[in-house]
């Protein structure tokens, strides 16, 4: 290495510090939660897309599901029922992520503002997107849970769902939004 090239090294190893996702920033500015690292902004592959929404769609299932399972036990109608299922879809979504950036080394408060920040719009979608083909498939309300129909609705509708949320991820990861925000995190 030349002697200029050590300086602009040093240079640049005194002005720059190494973050863990193989990028640099300013050093002095430090990154900000929630922030995606500008150098990976604007870059959202699909598989980052899928991983997403399958994170999304495991809390979501959970949650509805058990939901699902309470207000059938229980006995109520259809609308507590639902409200139970996509609260507790919520509560699981929202939890796998905070279990991970709790891992890594967040706070709880700071673990629960990434966390709503990651996930509260891809939750909206799957659980909207979801829900509306359960209460639109004729007889899928009415449906016990030893019933086919109850599992094809509430299944295809996560089916169609992930479809749907993938994209939407796949966006909001490519603006430095969603789980972009749990990824710098749970993985930098």
């Amino acid at each position: 290495m030349s002697h200029d090239e050590h300086h602009a090294h040093a240079e640049h190893d005194r002005t720059h510090r190494h973050d863990h996702s193989g990028g640099h920033e300013p050093a002095g500015r430090p990154r900000q939660p929630g922030r995606w690292p500008e150098q990976h902004r604007g870059h959202a592959s699909w598989a980052m897309a899928v991983t997403a929404t399958l994170h999304c769609l495991t809390g979501c299932a959970v949650g509805e599901i058990l939901g699902m399972v309470v207000g059938t036990v229980l006995g109520w109608g259809n609308v507590p029922t639902m409200v139970v299922a996509i609260l507790l879809a919520f509560l699981f979504g929202y939890s796998l992520t905070l279990l991970s950036v709790r891992r890594a080394g967040l706070d709880l408060r700071a673990a629960v503002k990434v966390a709503l920040a990651a996930d509260t719009v891809s939750i909206a979608v799957m659980e909207l997107v979801d829900n509306a083909i359960v209460a639109f498939t004729p007889g899928a309300m009415d449906a016990q849970l030893s019933d086919g129909l109850f599992w094809a609705a509430l299944l295809g509708g996560f089916a169609v769902a992930f479809l749907i949320t993938t994209p939407v991820n796949k966006w909001m990861i490519a603006r430095g939004k969603g789980h972009a925000v749990a990824h710098t995190h749970a993985h930098g």
